[in-house]
């Protein structure tokens, strides 16, 4: 079914707004994919919150241009589904998570703000921690040294009590 004028300008409307707040854009390519497979990537995608959508690459091409990922409209061939996310890490990571269990999902290009990634850099990007596991990662570092001091700060009141304990039952022992 194919869309009028008027759908065609809503669909690029909605789309340049998701590219407008988006860090990251993930394509792949789904030829020969069930639609039970993709059903089950998009509910992943949704709950990432990633912004997952299949559309003709003229609309997109137009959805990008003008923006920081005008680069990728030469990576915009044959049928793509495009991931697009505020974070740059999860539409990479839902993306190559579900290529890998499925040989038909291929993941093409992606692309951040003014630069263009290759196959590899969206593995890359994928295999890295997510913010909140790198923030977490960062205050159990800063809070080691705190935490070290107060068991050593501990530990000379708990020496003293094991030795007036000592002494205690060494007396009642003699």
């Amino acid at each position: 079914m194919s869309l009028n004028l008027e759908q065609k300008r809503a669909v690029v409307a909605e789309v340049s707004e998701q590219v407008a707040t988006a860090q990251a854009i993930v394509v792949a390519e789904y030829r020969g994919l069930e639609v039970g497979n993709m059903t089950a990537l998009r509910a992943k995608a949704r709950a990432s919150g990633v912004y997952l959508r299949v559309l003709k690459n003229t609309l997109a091409r137009r959805a990008v241009a003008g923006t920081p990922f005008a680069g990728l409209s030469d990576q915009l061939v044959g049928p793509l589904v495009y991931g697009i996310s505020s974070d740059p890490v999860a539409a990479a990571k839902v993306l190559h998570e579900f290529g890998k269990g499925n040989e038909k999902f291929v993941v093409k290009a992606g692309a951040m703000a003014n630069y263009v990634m290759s196959v590899q850099d969206i593995a890359n990007l994928a295999t890295m921690p997510s913010r909140e596991e790198l923030l977490s990662k960062l205050l159990g570092t800063m809070q080691a040294p705190i935490a070290q001091f107060v068991r050593t700060l501990n530990e000379v009141p708990t020496k003293f009590v094991r030795g007036l304990a000592a002494v205690r039952d060494q007396k009642q022992a003699a």
